[in-house]
């Protein structure tokens, strides 16, 4: 593992769940000597500051980046640029600004317009989280031997990319480095097709429970739940990664419903031997996501985790 990177300073402008966890896993392995934390929900600032998530804690992204060596922008996608131009005059040269949006074709577009030249534009996404939002659904180990995709631009400056690298590896997560536009394809395969999924099943059975007096909802087995979970995720956050990654994600779409179109054929005349085999391919790919640690086979449903949001 890369050696841990110390900054002086780490600014984190938006403290929900990302952010929060940056915070406290930041704190507990001694990567920054000082953190500021800002938020545009003066509640949120509030409980950030009473969870001592930061050493100053305000509204103000400007005020927050400055004499920063570190940014990372925790924000929707969709409001990288408006943050992007609220702190550009206060960015010290040298600094390094990240995020970590599930997008970073977009976020890129967003932001390089916006940064002084000095200024490393260095995105980042931690494949890492929960259903829950908010600076207290934030725990120091949620990026524990979980993958960050580092997606640095052509010609960035290869210090601060290992820099950057370093930080997320410092904070228990394993990192991987690709273009933006290779990140887009296979989060949107990864991610974004089984989020939109979720969305769509959990909305058609809230429709069908008008006409079924609940007994979706009552009834509801293993599988369900499991859509249930991931479709709670923050809404905000998912509208602006599939208007950020549409291209990819129509795509995607487009490849799914032809495999769909096949499974329906498959069932359609019977064809019981189609069907085994896929069952059998898919089957062996959950135990390999197992077998890689980056799921355990209990039916954990809720994904309980330690408590330490105090780390």
């Amino acid at each position: 593992m890369a050696k841990a990177s110390v900054v002086n300073r780490l600014a984190i402008i938006g403290i929900g769940l990302i952010g929060s966890s940056i915070a406290r896993a930041a704190r507990q392995h001694g990567l920054a000597g000082a953190i500021a934390i800002a938020d545009a929900s003066p509640e949120a600032v509030a409980t950030a500051s009473r969870l001592g998530l930061g050493d100053a804690c305000g509204t103000d992204a400007a005020t927050a980046v400055a004499d920063a060596d570190l940014v990372i922008l925790c924000v929707p996608v969709g409001a990288m640029g408006q943050v992007g131009a609220a702190i550009a005059g206060a960015l010290k040269p040298g600094a390094i600004v990240s995020d970590v949006g599930s997008v970073k074709g977009a976020v890129m577009a967003q932001l390089a317009p916006h940064l002084p030249g000095g200024v490393h534009l260095i995105p980042a996404h931690p494949v890492a989280g929960t259903e829950n939002s908010g600076p207290e659904a934030g725990f120091a180990t949620l990026f524990h031997n979980r993958w960050c995709i580092v997606t640095p631009p052509e010609g960035a400056s290869q210090q601060a990319v290992d820099a950057l690298c370093a930080f997320w590896a410092g904070m228990g997560a394993n990192v991987e480095t690709m273009s933006a536009e290779r990140h887009d394809l296979v989060l949107a395969v990864t991610s974004h097709l089984p989020h939109l999924i979720a969305y769509n099943i959990v909305g058609t059975a809230a429709d069908l429970e008008q006409v079924t007096r609940s007994e979706v909802i009552k009834f509801s087995a293993g599988g369900f739940r499991d859509f249930t979970r991931i479709a709670a995720s923050d809404p905000t956050m998912w509208r602006d990664i599939f208007l950020n990654n549409k291209d990819a994600v129509l795509e995607m779409i487009g490849r799914f419903n032809e495999d769909l179109a096949a499974l329906a054929r498959a069932i359609r005349w019977g064809d019981g031997d189609a069907l085994f085999e896929l069952f059998t391919r898919t089957r062996a790919i959950r135990r390999g996501i197992i077998d890689s640690g980056q799921e355990t086979a209990e039916p954990d449903f809720g994904r309980r985790h330690e408590d330490d949001a105090t780390a």
